[in-house]
């Protein structure tokens, strides 16, 4: 089993294009199936070189998800820290889209909030009222991802690499200026049926709990959340795969609702 560190520049730029060509295959992450495992800078590097590929081909990155919020499953990933991944603007869609099941590998979702920023930002300005008072709206929303892990566990490097799983976004209606302090509900339903629920759910508090760490993890790499960013907070459970079934809605009593149908 090969283990690498510190890629030198020709074998990152290897992977990176057989990862992205995968990907564009719906065949994600082939690599770790030959017993590629990275150690978790070069990871963050694979996924930065992919993004670079992809942008030089005309995508543009419009936010990011934050993953692995919760100890479980980080331990579970082999992990002490949550993950992160970028959005990509030709993966955003609309309530109430009409997806393709054969666009994705084993596509699951999850129930999630996001958040737009009126204003960037930046290390040391990270208290709960000061991220509070950046967010433009808040919504709710579908997070898609291709569910497969090829190489042995623990895969934190390969989740990294492949940023984090993540393959697209379903965006409710924005709710702008939350009340300060509220409680909320959260429900991810498959064909009617709650596959996942939450009843009490406190904003900004455990919506928010993970962008101080984002902000200060994306630093760590001169990166920065701007004006205009989309930001999926964390969900609070795993990605749940849709199988057979056809309809995903999530329901939030403060937030509102979107869906999705799947064909």
């Amino acid at each position: 089993m090969a283990t690498m560190s510190q890629l030198d520049d020709d074998t990152l730029n290897t992977i990176a294009h057989q990862m992205l060509a995968d990907y564009d295959a719906v065949d994600p992450g082939k690599i770790f199936a030959n017993g590629l495992r990275l150690e978790i800078p070069d990871a963050w590097r694979v996924q930065t070189a992919v993004t670079h590929l992809r942008e030089q081909r005309g995508e543009s990155v419009v936010g990011y998800k934050i993953g692995c919020v919760c100890d479980s499953n980080q331990k579970a990933m082999g992990l002490s820290h949550p993950v992160w991944g970028r959005l990509w603007s030709n993966e955003q869609h609309a309530d109430d889209a009409v997806l393709g099941k054969a666009a994705f590998a084993n596509v699951a979702l999850e129930a999630e909030f996001a958040v737009t920023l009126n204003s960037a930002i930046s290390p040391g300005h990270t208290s709960t009222e000061e991220i509070t008072s950046a967010i433009e709206a808040v919504y709710p929303v579908i997070e898609l991802h291709n569910k497969v892990m090829r190489g042995e566990a623990p895969n934190g490097h390969e989740l990294i690499a492949n940023n984090a799983i993540h393959a697209g976004v379903v965006r409710g209606q924005p709710v702008p200026d939350p009340a300060a302090l509220l409680t909320t509900d959260l429900a991810l339903v498959f064909d009617g049926d709650i596959v996942d629920s939450w009843a009490s759910l406190q904003w900004p508090g455990d919506i928010l709990s993970a962008i101080k760490w984002l902000v200060e993890t994306l630093a760590e790499s001169s990166q920065r959340l701007k004006a205009g960013d989309l930001i999926l907070t964390g969900a609070f459970g795993p990605p749940i795969p849709l199988g057979d079934k056809t309809r995903v809605d999530v329901t939030s009593s403060a937030f509102g609702n979107v869906g999705a149908t799947f064909v």
